[in-house]
């Protein structure tokens, strides 16, 4: 993919102007081939830059920087600035904002600057629609959503259009404004779907109901046992905590994004239950003595059919979906060719 924008300048593209182009594209179809580049070692995904602080009002912050390159049919470096504070919702502002930075492959001067929140909660509801895919069992007639933010939003515009079989959304948060809001925000979308929204008194009711489970909270609290998840349920566990170890013990299968990310973070489940010796990377030597319960696969296994992503439709599929900076990377340099041929954006200069 060649960028053609004038070198002397830079194109910004403003949140209204990015999402105008991600009209035009299949969001899901370009994770896969990323995770397709990605499995074929075709990707370069350098460790985040995490910076947590406390900002003047002791509330906790955080900023992510986190660059990438995509070769093959994309052939392009960015890099991903991402903060957030979850207080800013009470404030009536995101909890996260960024921006995604893209580069001249040649010269590798910055090309392309644009609104980078929305391009993050696309992308990562595509990677868990794209899982929901490839680990496809029964026919999914209800989803639940846990939390009801801007990721909730982004997963149930994508549920809706993707998903013919579904009926139901089942919807729980603990601020039940949210929900109100989530429901006034998106009715025409799911009347003209014929998809039902039903707030749920709890987490249990919701999860107990359904077929394919989404997590989108700021918990680092787990509250998901696996006794709640129906034969066949698939799980992906978009945010921290949600689900409780014995999930990650007893489910049939678990799919990772990239297991080094994984086991090298601190702040998650997985990556703490692997330094305390419970589970261990789909490819890792099994310790002597040790029954760690395996990783199964990387999602660019399963799109490669390198692994499968499900084997019976009573399969209980745990997917753990990091993030990583090559799916912004990736989903922007499209934003940017579609912004080129739309003539949106605006020529700043160097």
């Amino acid at each position: 993919m060649t960028l053609s924008h004038d070198d002397a300048g830079i194109l910004y593209l403003c949140e209204d102007e990015v999402k105008l182009a991600c009209q035009h594209l299949d969001s899901i179809a370009v994770m896969h081939e990323l995770f397709r580049l990605y499995a074929s070692g075709e990707t370069i995904l350098p460790d985040e830059a995490y910076l947590a602080w406390a900002n003047p009002l002791g509330e906790s912050v955080r900023s992510l920087n986190m660059p990438g390159y995509v070769g093959g049919s994309i052939n392009q470096a960015g890099t991903k600035i991402i903060n957030g504070n979850i207080a800013n919702p009470r404030r009536g502002l995101p909890r996260a904002s960024g921006l995604t930075l893209l580069y001249d492959p040649t010269t590798v001067r910055i090309a392309c600057i644009m609104e980078g929140a929305y391009i993050s909660s696309l992308r990562t509801a595509s990677v868990s629609l794209l899982a929901t895919r490839l680990c496809a069992g029964r026919p999914i007639e209800c989803a639940a959503i846990i939390g009801a933010g801007v990721l909730a939003q982004r997963h149930i515009e994508l549920l809706v259009q993707q998903i013919p079989s579904l009926v139901k959304i089942s919807l729980f948060d603990l601020d039940k404004q949210r929900v109100a809001n989530m429901r006034t925000l998106l009715t025409p979308l799911l009347e003209d779907s014929h998809v039902v929204l039903i707030e749920e008194t709890s987490a249990q009711r919701a999860v107990e109901g359904a077929q394919l489970i989404i997590p989108v909270t700021t918990t680092t609290t787990g509250y998901i046992p696996y006794a709640w998840l129906q034969p066949g349920a698939i799980l992906v566990n978009v945010s921290l905590d949600d689900p409780l170890p014995d999930v990650v013990l007893q489910a049939d299968k678990i799919i990772v994004d990239d297991w080094d990310l994984i086991k090298n973070d601190t702040r998650r489940l997985l990556g703490r239950m692997y330094r305390s010796g419970e589970i261990i990377g789909p490819d890792d030597p099994h310790p002597q003595g040790s029954r760690a319960r395996r990783i199964d696969a990387h999602l660019g296994d399963v799109v490669m059919r390198e692994r499968v992503g499900r084997e019976s439709d009573n399969d209980i599929i745990l997917v753990n979906p990091f993030g990583l900076s090559i799916e912004d990377i990736a989903l922007a340099t499209y934003v940017y060719q579609e912004a080129l041929r739309l003539h949106l954006g605006t020529p700043l200069k160097r």
